[in-house]
């Protein structure tokens, strides 16, 4: 089996249009919930969110496209342009049958198709070509004929851990000789149903979140696009790249308790957790911090902790937990991508980010939070977790590039 490196970050969020400033927002400790105005909320029980503000990701698209596509796909299309740029790949680099695409989401296109619906309803009869975006697979399709990505092109729908688990299949492709290069990640947006959905279920805080605070109250919903390009250790090092780290593996396991409710006792994330190390040859003594699922409501941090705790024994209060979504939101779909980011880049610049929002942890939370500012550390092997509603669970390990 071959090693997976990770040469591209492209990443647009809340905190920024790029990687670089989405990581310089997370070490600072800003977060970029704020009030959302992407659509009328105002009849809402909350009215905040991690809405993407900037707009250089738009640039370079022509009017037409502007008109046609959707915003996750015009995110997408930025985000998966930055990503090969960092890399050091162009057109001759990437194209070709050898080349695929791992996709987390499929509901980028969502508010398109409101939009779509609502002018249908006030009798404009709309163009059909304004609704593709609503398609599930529209996003991954549009990237690949971009970048004349032949190989194997996928959307992963599996609820919030859809795009930690298209990076761990990304890996294995690379792994198992399949294909050159991957891009994989997550592109997920804002949309009317989405909000309402997370509101009607009351599991959203009315002010920005605070994961695994004692006065948590619930999540805050965001958007994002976040790619990494994987690519074989050894074919990196051949044309010169730099490698960031390595995706060692990817475990994933069920919960089977609830739709919506994780496992009081996280036996499930656990399960996920343990298989992801057993897959990576490595021991629980050997992971050096977490980034963690950290949604904000009170049953997912309780459930988290717990598996976390059961994971580590005594060793719990040494391994530093950090959540980023009370920087960007809870992202969805693309929600485990721009986590892996996060976890890859506190290896790479030996600093991990605090918890935005987090004062005081919760007695049902006590693990070694990172909180009041970013923590230096030298780190090896970061776990990266996700959980999704039907207890769709997966994890991530990521390692430090032995050049």
């Amino acid at each position: 089996m071959r090693r997976v490196g990770v040469t591209g970050v492209g990443v647009i969020s809340a905190l920024g249009g790029s990687a670089a400033a989405t990581w310089d927002g997370l070490v600072a400790g800003r977060s970029g919930i704020g009030p959302l105005t992407l659509f009328d909320v105002t009849r809402e029980r909350t009215h905040t969110a991690g809405q993407i503000t900037s707009t250089e990701w738009d640039e370079g698209l022509t009017s037409k496209e502007r008109a046609r596509l959707s915003r996750g796909d015009r995110l997408g299309l930025h985000a998966a342009a930055q990503a090969f740029s960092d890399a050091g790949l162009d057109a001759r680099g990437i194209a070709g049958p050898r080349s695929g695409l791992i996709l987390g989401g499929g509901g980028s296109g969502l508010l398109q198709g409101e939009d779509y619906l609502a002018r249908m309803l006030a009798g404009r009869s709309p163009r059909p070509s304004s609704a593709r975006g609503f398609f599930m697979g529209t996003t991954a399709d549009l990237i690949a004929e971009r970048f004349g990505l032949e190989g194997r092109v996928q959307t992963i729908m599996n609820a919030c851990s859809s795009s930690t688990i298209a990076i761990g299949l990304g890996a294995s492709l690379i792994a198992r000789g399949d294909h050159d290069r991957v891009l994989a990640g997550g592109v997920e947006t804002l949309a009317r149903t989405t909000y309402s959905g997370f509101n009607s279920l009351r599991l959203v805080d009315p002010e920005p979140c605070r994961p695994f605070d004692r006065h948590r109250r619930g999540m805050s919903l965001g958007e994002c696009a976040a790619f990494l390009v994987l690519e074989a250790v050894d074919a990196a090092r051949a044309r010169g790249a730099r490698v960031y780290g390595e995706v060692a593996s990817c475990g994933m396991s069920s919960d089977a308790h609830h739709p919506t409710a994780p496992d009081p006792e996280g036996r499930g994330l656990l399960r996920s957790m343990r298989a992801a190390l057993r897959s990576a040859g490595l021991s629980v003594d050997q992971v050096d911090h977490v980034n963690a699922h950290g949604t904000g409501t009170e049953q997912n941090d309780a459930a988290e902790s717990r598996a976390l705790q059961a994971l580590f024994k005594e060793r719990v209060g040494r391994v530093p937990v950090v959540s980023i979504k009370g920087a960007v939101g809870h992202c969805l779909g693309g929600a485990g991508a721009i986590e892996a980011f996060a976890a890859l880049m506190s290896i790479v610049h030996r600093r991990i980010p605090p918890t935005a929002g987090l004062r005081e942890p919760g007695p049902d939370c006590a693990l070694d939070h990172v909180r009041g500012g970013a923590r230096e550390a030298q780190l090896r092997v970061v776990l990266s977790n996700s959980s999704a509603f039907g207890g769709n669970n997966g994890t991530l390990v990521l390692k430090e590039h032995d050049a």
